[in-house]
């Protein structure tokens, strides 16, 4: 039996207008329109087109968007310094540096310059501290919208057998740390699986939640899954063009063959993918609601 399909779309979309309506009652409420700035450095077509997809999206649900394009030759020093004129302004409750940076510019150096409570990726230390101690404020946009996906497709979670194929900063670490929290939507066990792992196929077949994010196109095939699982393939990768000349994206699972034993799948584009900037939005919407004195809802 084919697997049923888990629409990132159709999830982001949902969450987006209860998003809309909790701006909408902030605003009221309090006069704060929750505010975004994302800040790019160079000209990387892909990063143009993800700067420009946030600021539609802040849009949509009646925040404010600010944007601050500088030329690939700026200096760190120049960076650290707009960073810190953005820290200080009142009207900003979200800053996203988007990386790459170029490569005279220390990235680390400019994480740790944001204000923990600006940092609507979750990326400062000081965030990641929160995450792993079960308190956190910002999630990681990515890991957040995961647990969105395998929550809202009625994925039971509590003692479920879940297993992450890779062990990176932006996804791996932080999806393993919030599925294991003592609480609603995760009290999974946990696996994390990595390029050193040792018969990897085992894990995975014990695997009721199956998560990829390995990197690399097909690494996960129908021979790995458990009959029934849940599988989320966080994986975005080029493997040459379609007929209409565009890029052909694939995931890190062999989805043809894997959605005819999984019993839930995200696909690729259209799963994970929508979820990341729609979390983004919920982060900025906290900072703001947080900055304003309010309670804001539960941050995963």
């Amino acid at each position: 039996m084919t697997a049923e399909i888990i629409s990132g779309k159709d999830v982001a979309q949902a969450i987006r207008a209860e998003l809309a309506k909790e701006v909408a009652a902030l605003t009221q409420a309090r006069g704060v329109i929750p505010g975004l700035v994302t800040v790019l450095v160079g000209e990387d077509p892909a990063s143009v087109s993800y700067v420009t997809a946030k600021g539609k999206a802040c849009e949509e649900l009646g925040m404010r968007s600010f944007q601050h394009t500088l030329p690939a030759t700026t200096s760190e020093a120049e960076l650290l310094a707009l960073v810190d004129q953005l820290n200080r302004d009142d009207r900003v409750h979200g800053i996203l540096v988007q990386l790459p940076l170029p490569k005279q510019i220390n990235e680390s150096k400019v994480l740790l310059a944001i204000d923990p409570d600006k940092d609507v990726d979750g990326f400062h230390p000081v965030n990641v501290g929160r995450l792993m101690i079960g308190e956190e404020v910002f999630p990681p946009c990515t890991p957040a919208g995961i647990q969105e996906l395998i929550v809202r497709s009625g994925t039971p979670t509590d003692g479920a057998e879940l297993v992450v194929v890779g062990r990176s900063n932006i996804v791996g670490k932080p999806i393993a740390v919030m599925m294991l929290q003592k609480r609603a939507g995760a009290n999974a066990t946990v696996t994390v699986c990595h390029t050193r792992t040792k018969n990897m196929a085992e894990h995975t077949r014990r695997a009721s939640i199956l998560i990829v994010a390995a990197g690399k196109p097909k690494a996960v095939t129908a021979d790995m899954v458990r009959p029934g699982a849940t599988v989320i393939d966080v994986g975005v990768n080029r493997i040459g063009f379609s007929e209409s000349g565009k890029a052909r994206l694939v995931g890190d699972v062999d989805f043809e063959a894997v959605k005819e034993v999984a019993g839930k799948i995200t696909p690729v584009p259209g799963g994970v993918g929508p979820m990341t900037i729609t979390m983004l939005m919920r982060n900025t919407l906290r900072a703001a609601t947080l900055r304003s004195g309010g309670t804001p809802g539960p941050a995963g």
